[in-house]
Formats: structure tokens, sequence, C-alpha cells
């Protein structure tokens, strides 16, 4: 009887272990692709010095699948936020690299027994520039750009140079970053630029779980632990966000001689023109590109100091949700794409400029409500003497 006990005790365990076995794919190069929602793409360099080797999604509000594609084999998953993935790339048959893809926690500070709501001077530049108050590590006082676009803290090298004496040690360790009273905790990065008049970028992903709210028309920001009742009757619209690779998306459409398109927009306070539209996606809809006024051609810098060749072109309407804006000076991006393998228009802040804000991430949406800059001109109007 103990011995028909034990043998059943090793079948349990067998089966056990068969059902929870960690994945193996094969790989005959070190270069790989982390394939997550719509389609956007990471390169991955695989290393069997590392284990595991850890890949942090972006922000998940549900289950997404993950694909991981070595240049023989490839992977797909489910991931759930908070949820990790494990497995195993075998490279060149005898390199065993343990991987894992990893997303991170649901935040969601409504719960907190202190409640709070900080306010927070918060202003917007001549060149569309949003900027607010920030201390690093308690004595470097920074004027940084609130960056829909952008994670963690960035700070230009002249920045770092002229402004910071704390002397941080750039993105391993997490340091103390004083928003109004509250403190939170975020690695530092350099960066080449930034947006004008600033010293680097303060990325939305310290407020997850938390409601900001941006009021123009008062020059502040609120940050709130819980949703104010009265903002949910203040007559704002309600949008879904959409996250991919970490930046928030909302849908709107776009028009012209009669042809309209509807798609995602990366909603980028970090960007300081009105619209920039994607050739590829333009294509892809038969959208009537050619039928644009030209305004000018420009060469624009990304945050790394990248040269972007840009067209500015008359775009006849842009619709956010029951808000239209018409004669748009819109910018055409014709390579240089920043998100590799998606193709996505963007809202920057000449137009975003034109709504009191609010991000909930808690529930994943944001609220938009015209405010007193609304009918003002466009930066591009102005200099084009239009």
């Amino acid at each position: 009887m103990k011995i028909k006990l034990a043998f059943l005790l090793m079948l349990i365990s067998i089966s056990g272990f068969s059902q929870n076995k960690i994945p193996v794919i094969r790989a005959s190069s070190n270069q790989a692709q982390i394939y997550e929602q719509h389609n956007a793409v990471t390169d991955w360099h695989i290393n069997p010095k590392i284990k595991p080797d850890i890949f942090l999604t972006g922000k998940l509000t549900g289950p997404e699948i993950i694909k991981f594609r070595t240049d023989v084999d490839s992977l797909s998953f489910q991931l759930r936020p908070g949820q990790h993935k494990d497995f195993i790339v075998l490279l060149n048959g005898k390199d065993s690299c343990l991987t894992r893809i990893q997303s991170p926690q649901t935040k969601d500070l409504s719960k907190l027994t202190a409640e709070f709501h900080d306010t927070i001077p918060f202003f917007i530049n001549k060149f569309n520039t949003n900027y607010l108050p920030v201390v690093l590590n308690g004595t470097d006082s920074l004027l940084l750009n609130f960056d829909s676009g952008a994670t963690e803290v960035c700070i230009t090298i002249d920045g770092l140079k002229q402004k910071v004496r704390s002397m941080p040690k750039l993105y391993h360790t997490a340091y103390d970053i004083q928003v109004g009273t509250q403190i939170f905790k975020s690695k530092i990065y350099d960066i080449a630029v930034a947006g004008n008049e600033v010293d680097g970028l303060l990325g939305w992903n310290l407020f997850d779980g938390m409601i900001v709210e941006l009021d123009y028309d008062h020059h502040r920001m609120i940050v709130h632990s819980k949703m104010p009742r009265q903002l949910l009757h203040s007559g704002y619209s309600k949008f879904n966000i959409t996250f991919i690779k970490n930046k928030p998306f909302i849908e709107s459409k776009i028009s012209q001689n009669g042809t309209t398109s509807k798609s995602l927009f990366f909603f980028d306070l970090g960007y300081q023109r009105t619209v920039m539209l994607d050739n590829d996606a333009l294509t892809a809809s038969l959208f009537p590109t050619g039928k644009m006024k030209i305004i000018k051609k420009i060469i624009m810098h990304g945050t790394r100091g990248n040269e972007i060749p840009v067209i500015t072109a008359n775009l006849e309407s842009l619709k956010i949700g029951k808000f239209e804006l018409k004669n748009i000076p819109a910018q055409i991006m014709t390579q240089g794409k920043p998100m590799p393998g998606v193709n996505v228009h963007y809202l920057g802040s000449d137009v975003l400029k034109r709504f009191n804000t609010v991000f909930d991430f808690q529930q994943n949406v944001l609220y938009l409500k015209p405010n007193q800059l609304y009918g003002t001109d466009y930066a591009d109007q102005k200099k084009s003497g239009a």
C-alpha cells in the first residue's frame, strides 16, 4: 500500500512539473523583437549572462497578447497587469537564457485613508511648453515639462551641468522628486533637448493610480488621490485612454476634401506643435494628403538630438470627440518613426493647451473641456502670416 501511494505521489509530481514547464525557444542570433499592444515592437538583445533578463512592458489595462520573436522561433502568450512570463531562449543550441516579460502592477490611490488634493503652479509659455516647479533630492530646484509621452524624470545635459548640484547617478537609482507637497521616487535620465525654457521632462507614470487635473485658466495642476465629485459634473467630455508602450492615446478624426479618417492619436504634451500626421497611416487610409496646402518645410529635432524632416500643411478639420478645430497647420512626418511597428498620429500642445484636462489614471480615461485658449491662433499661423 505504501509503495502504491508513493508511486501515485510521484505521478502527481511529474504531472504538475510538466504543466508548469518553462517554455524553450531557439535562437541563432542574439537579436530578437518583443511585440506589445497594437504591434508596437522593441528590439531585444539576448544575454545569457543575465538571469533572469527582464523586460518590463508598458502599462496594461487588461489582458494583452505579447510575442517574443527570434530569428528562427517565436513565443506568444497572454499577459495581465502585474503578471510575468518566464521562458528560456536557447542561443546557438548551447547558451540557456532565462528571460522574463513582466507587466507593471495596477495602481489605485483612491483607497488611501489619508486623501490628498495637491495644487501646484502650472504654466505654458509662448513656445507651447508647459512647465511646473520640481525639487530633486530636496536641494535642486528645476522647471520640468509635464510630458504625457515620457516616463520617469529626464533632465537635459545642460540642466545637469548648470542646475543639479546633488550629483545623481543616472539610469539605475531612484531619487526623491518633490511635486507640490508630495514626494515621489524616480530614476533620472539624461536627454539632449526638451521643450523651451525647461530643464527636462516629468513623466506621467509618477502619477499612475492618481488623478491629474491641468487647469490652464488658473495656471495650476492639481493632483488628487481620489476623483473629486464636482469634476465629473463640470462640463467635461470623456475619452477612453489606450496605452501603447506606456504612451496614452485617444480616438480622434481628421478630414480633408470630403475624406474622413478615424484613428488613435498620441496625446503628447511634450510635442509643441498642433498635430503630427504619420505618412504611412495617411497612405493606408487613402487620405488626400496631396490636396493639403503646404505651408512650409522644416527640420525638427527629437529628444536625442536626431533630425526629423517635417512638412507643415493645412488640415481642414480635426475632431476630438464633439470638439472640431478647422484649418490647422499640421505637420506631416515623412521619416523617423518614434514608435517602430505602429502607424500613429500625434496631438501636440498647440492643440491640447486649448482644453482643461483631467487624466484619470485609475479608470484609464481622460476628460477635456475647452478653456480660454480655445480660439487663439496657432503658432505656425502667426509665423506664416495666416
